[in-house]
């Protein structure tokens, strides 16, 4: 049985291999990579599934802009191949959305497979106002409200509001010392 808890800053290479190994390289190029890129998950809505210590499940939330309304964007989601008939998405996916309840937020989106999605009641009708910055299959263009009426009348472009992460440097080595 998985058990969910908070993403932690040692969960990147993990996760980070989880992945490529779910979606390759291609993912980079996807217009939500793209609205991801440079910015920090959601506070408290960074989700990882372990079974015995092992990392096999990711799940995070970015704060967008829905047009004129704040909702959290949901993404990636991923599941290693070995474990995914047995219920860690799924996991995943109830306990952020109920996080994201519980923090106040309004709506989350996504670009994703309607029917795995539909499920959890996100649906293409609540976006259909709405446009992403770069191309996506208008089918896999969900939402879900939160909040009754959240996105009711919504309209306009999708950007990326969320904290921006700060740039890593590498740290050069020291130069050995000569002796004097």
């Amino acid at each position: 049985m998985a058990v969910i808890r908070d993403e932690a800053p040692a969960d990147a290479g993990a996760r980070e291999a989880l992945l490529d190994r779910a979606f390759g390289s291609a993912r980079f190029a996807k217009t939500c990579e793209r609205l991801r890129a440079g910015r920090l998950a959601a506070r408290g809505l960074a989700l990882k599934a372990e079974i015995d210590g092992r990392l096999v499940g990711t799940l995070r939330f970015w704060h967008v802009a829905a047009g004129d309304r704040a909702a959290l964007m949901l993404g990636p989601l991923a599941v290693e191949a070995d474990v995914r008939e047995g219920g860690v998405g799924a996991a995943l996916m109830h306990e952020g959305l109920a996080r994201a309840a519980a923090l106040g937020h309004q709506a989350v989106i996504l670009v994703g497979d309607a029917p795995y999605y539909a499920r959890f009641g996100f649906d293409a009708g609540s976006v259909g106002g709405l446009a992403m910055p770069g191309p996506v299959e208008r089918a896999r263009f969900l939402g879900l409200e939160l909040i009754p009426g959240a996105l009711a009348g919504a309209a306009g472009l999708v950007r990326a509001t969320g904290a921006v992460a700060l740039p890593t440097r590498e740290i050069p080595a020291a130069a050995p010392k000569r002796a004097a």
